[in-house]
């Protein structure tokens, strides 16, 4: 198997990966996925496509990713993670979208409006 890449977006998070056959190393940044992600859920997070079609040991995965909190980055790593597996095996797909992985989440924070201190909330109204 050649070496397969995917992208992965949420939020400001971008999730660039080469996915090869191998013994299930993920590496994210020249870093290991417990040592990026202390927290058990964002490694779980992480590992949702894998699981899903039962491919946990089978691939090393390296990644880059930039931008974004820790959540938008694992969440974005999921969606390339699902991606890159859907073009190694395009039977996966059914089982990933039923799962949610292959939808981007295209939510992202509004911006700030003029004359108020945040997107929606106002300054305090004063009458007098």
């Amino acid at each position: 198997m050649e070496v397969v890449n995917a992208l992965g977006r949420r939020k400001r998070a971008i999730a660039r990966i080469f996915v090869t056959e191998g013994t299930g190393k993920i590496t994210i940044n020249k870093k290991d996925l417990n040592v990026y992600f202390p927290s058990d859920i964002l490694q779980y997070v992480v590992k949702q496509p894998l699981i899903t079609v039962e491919a946990e040991g089978k691939y090393d995965i390296n990644v880059n990713l930039t931008g974004g909190g820790f959540t938008g980055q694992s969440q974005a790593l999921r969606l390339a993670i699902a991606r890159a597996l859907v073009k190694i095996n395009p039977e996966d797909k059914a089982a990933l979208r039923a799962d949610g992985f292959m939808t981007r989440d295209s939510r992202s924070v509004e911006r700030k409006k003029p004359g108020q201190p945040k997107a929606r909330k106002k300054f305090q109204f004063s009458k007098r």
